[in-house]
């Protein structure tokens, strides 16, 4: 069978989980703290059809192995974490970090250790708990759910993620919003509705403490209340690649059919 046939297939492959991940990307344009993602390829082993003949000065001249390629496989799926673009909502629970570091949430308190986020879209429930908008509960720097107490009339959020409360009697209490930094962002598990997991090639060991946010120290970016982070996605990237994707497919797709002329003609030479 020609090999070319099973190269295009591969081809084809590859092409189609580009696509899949572009049109992922596109659908995510405009949601708070998605990172887009990237394809890469690599190809698959070569079959070598004559070795390498070795040089002897004076006597004969080396000469090159003969290699044919049997297509192309896919090596990586990456996640591209730069900043997206601060969108200004004037809400005081909307949350953007300004740098590195991710939001720590938890499905339940006891939780251990918690999902990571970037969206900073935040709320107050009856209960007086600031929680997401799936009701993950937000973690201070202890990483425990945050509570804002019942008798705060008022309460700002400064850069280093302190809550400040003002009671009615006038008096102060403050309690700080916990970041987490992982030393390979790539390396976190997408679990939907814009959380991560922490995996063991996010993070030595898959552990992490909780930081103060605006650490030069850490690492850990600046808190910004009433701002969110949007979609880091840039269309008109992604629609260039969208293109070469498409063009790709096409002519592996050519590769497939002109195979198969070939097959063909070769059953042909029977008649």
């Amino acid at each position: 069978m020609l090999r070319s046939l099973y190269s295009g297939v591969s081809g084809m492959r590859g092409f189609q989980t580009k696509l899949d991940v572009i049109g992922n990307n596109i659908a995510n344009v405009n949601t708070t703290g998605f990172k887009s993602s990237s394809v890469s390829f690599s190809d698959i082993m070569s079959q070598t059809v004559s070795g390498v003949t070795a040089a002897v000065e004076g006597e004969n001249g080396g000469v090159n192995a003969q290699q044919i390629g049997l297509g192309v496989s896919m090596a990586a799926i990456n996640t591209n974490h730069t900043n997206g673009s601060a969108q200004t909502t004037n809400n005081p629970l909307d949350l953007r970090i300004d740098g590195d570091g991710f939001f720590l949430v938890k499905l339940t308190a006891e939780q251990d250790p918690p999902y990571l986020t970037r969206a900073g879209d935040f709320h107050l429930d009856a209960a007086r708990q600031l929680v997401t908008s799936d009701g993950l509960f937000v973690c201070d720097i202890n990483g425990d759910p945050i509570t804002i107490n019942d008798d705060t009339t008022a309460f700002t959020i400064s850069q280093d993620g302190t809550i400040v409360q003002t009671s009615e009697a006038g008096t102060d209490t403050a309690v700080a919003i916990g970041v987490g930094v992982v030393t390979n962002p790539e390396g976190l598990e997408k679990i939907g509705g814009n959380l991560y997991r922490i995996t063991l090639n996010s993070s030595l060991d898959g552990e992490f403490e909780p930081l103060a946010a605006n650490d030069g120290a850490t690492g850990t970016g600046a808190i910004v209340a009433g701002q969110l982070e949007m979609s880091n996605v840039e269309l008109t990237a992604e629609f260039t690649e969208m293109i070469v994707a498409q063009r790709g497919f096409q002519a592996n797709s050519r590769i497939i059919t002109t195979s198969d002329s070939i097959l063909e003609e070769v059953v042909n030479l029977k008649r």
